[in-house]
């Protein structure tokens, strides 16, 4: 008897911080991965995610990348060169087919796909559980940034233009929160420039 796994992706959906947070690392809870800095989800999980939502419904490949953009609020989005090679690689496993619709490819989940993911099931639900727990804390997170955005705009103390630079500014910052130590060690380097120039401590020729 097939049975459908709509409930892994039961996660929240709307707009999120794009980048922010994809990577994962080895360590404890969810079956020996926690997200972390640095590491990109495993290909064995995206392939467990891909499988969970093809047992929901037949996707086309970029059907599969919106739908965990939506589930994660933007936490994870992977890329087509992440997803196309993973979707090849389960077709070749017989864990996935594809046929042609139209100019594109639609997948669907063989019996096979859907024995291997009945056996990782825990996993799975896993890795859906905890991308929906940080996707939960970064919409808490962006909630209170717009909020404070509003009482500053109530004050009318700050230009739009200010306003808008620092909102730009706490989005970019968001999105590196993920990022290796060498590019937040170079990150800082740069706003510890943009705080010098802003103090005026810059020498001036």
């Amino acid at each position: 008897m097939t049975r459908h796994l709509p409930h892994f992706f039961g996660g929240h959906r709307g707009g999120g911080l794009g980048r922010f947070g994809r990577g994962f690392k080895d360590g404890d809870g969810m079956g020996g991965r926690e997200f972390g800095m640095g590491r990109k989800l495993k290909s064995i999980d995206l392939q467990l995610l891909i499988l969970g939502l093809l047992a929901d419904k037949p996707r086309h490949g970029y059907e599969i990348i919106r739908a965990l953009d939506e589930r994660s609020q933007g936490y994870y989005v992977p890329s087509p060169g992440m997803v196309y090679p993973a979707l090849t690689h389960l077709e070749e496993l017989g864990r996935a087919t594809v046929e042609a619709d139209g100019t594109r490819k639609l997948y669907h989940i063989t019996e096979a796909g859907r024995r291997y993911l009945d056996e990782h099931r825990a996993l799975a639900d896993a890795l859906l559980a905890q991308i929906g727990r940080i996707a939960q804390r970064m919409e808490r997170v962006r909630r209170a940034l717009n909020a404070e955005e509003d009482a500053l705009n109530e004050q009318g103390r700050y230009s739009k233009d200010l306003l808008r630079a620092r909102r730009e500014l706490q989005s970019a910052l968001a999105d590196t929160w993920a990022s290796s130590a060498e590019e937040q060690r170079r990150i800082a380097a740069i706003l510890e420039r943009a705080t010098a120039d802003i103090r005026g401590e810059h020498s001036h020729a």
